[in-house]
């Protein structure tokens, strides 16, 4: 009898160590969805689509909003330092960040791990920065996939994608109908980098000693900004408001801003992080890095003069929205003075 010497392990894939994977990813689920007195959700764990029961939200005229994102090539350099506890909070961030910009809250998430080969402690640390970020931005991580593709990643290489869904009231929408002439434009501080602009900065760091501090500053994970936003929004605080990513300042700003209005912004108001004054060395000019990278300004918002003591008194110390212009009617869509203090 010839012995059959073709398996799917032999081709690079481990379906055991997946099953461990999760078994791993259920035992977590489990106990989240303990913590939140959900049967419902108990029951359809391990299903082949993820439920979540929105029977408890009791909002007038609901409507639901979605995002998905990313990390880009920050995971390459988390695969070069070896960190990877962390880079699930970015993929909720870029996620999260986004739903709330309309208004909506978080309900649920879910989470696409490819590797070329699977590690499991390494994909359980993925995990729980995953399920951090979960519950920085009280959303429920409620299903997910993990594909292992040799030969299209190498043994190492890892790529993450994120999804996930919000739920607002129809009359509480945050678009940029609500804005008015004479609305001021305030930043909310970045945590750094966030999740944008690697591919330069990997460019970047070829010529470059990478010291302790330095790989923690690349690292540090994009802050979540729902719990501030959500409870604005809820108190009428704000008109509309900007995640900063791709793009920059000023790109994402005008996504939020009507086309018969201008955008007036004072750059030496800004303050910029360490990081963004370290790349800034490199020589990149100030029109590149405005486009590239958040430089300090991680979220925006478009409010009310007479709001932003109260808005204030929402934020820590850290992440305090600071003025920087303010939306005017002028024959130019963007109006800049001054310039970024490096």
């Amino acid at each position: 009898m010839k012995k059959i010497k073709n398996t799917y392990k032999k081709s690079g894939v481990n379906i055991s160590l997946a099953n461990k994977f999760v078994k791993h990813i259920s035992e977590i689920s489990k106990k989240n969805v303990k913590k939140r007195n959900n049967s419902f959700e108990k029951e359809n764990i391990g299903g082949f689509g993820s439920m979540f029961d929105i029977s408890n939200y009791k909002i007038k005229d609901p409507v639901i909003v979605s995002s998905t994102d990313g990390v880009g090539t920050k995971i390459d350099l988390a695969n070069r330092f070896k960190k990877f506890d962390t880079i699930g909070i970015d993929l909720v961030a870029m996620c999260v960040n986004d739903l709330i910009v309309q208004g909506a809250k978080p309900l649920f998430f879910l989470d696409y791990i490819a590797v070329g080969k699977l590690d499991l402690k390494k994909s359980k640390k993925i995990l729980s920065g995953i399920i951090k970020g979960c519950s920085l931005s009280k959303c429920s991580l409620i299903g997910g996939e993990t594909a292992e593709m040799p030969g299209i990643y190498s043994k190492d290489k890892f790529d993450l994608a994120g999804f996930s869904v919000g739920i607002v009231s129809k009359k509480k929408i945050l678009t940029k109908k609500n804005v008015k002439e004479n609305n001021i434009i305030l930043a909310i501080p970045s945590s750094g980098l966030h999740s944008n602009g690697f591919s330069l900065v990997r460019s970047l760091l070829k010529k470059t000693k990478i010291t302790k501090n330095l790989k923690n500053q690349l690292l540090k994970p994009t802050k979540i900004y729902s719990k501030e936003i959500l409870k604005l929004i809820d108190k009428k605080l704000i008109n509309a408001a900007a995640h900063i990513t791709g793009g920059g300042l000023i790109e994402n700003l005008l996504r939020s801003v009507p086309d018969d209005l201008s955008i007036n912004i004072d750059l030496s108001k800004i303050k910029i992080n360490k990081i963004f004054k370290f790349l800034k060395t490199k020589d990149i000019s100030d029109d590149e890095m405005m486009k590239t990278f958040n430089c300090g300004v991680g979220f925006c918002l478009l409010v009310q003069r007479k709001n932003i003591k109260k808005i204030k008194k929402f934020f820590s110390k850290k992440f305090l929205p600071y003025e920087i212009g303010n939306i005017s009617k002028s024959t130019k869509r963007i109006n800049l003075i001054n310039s970024l203090r490096w």
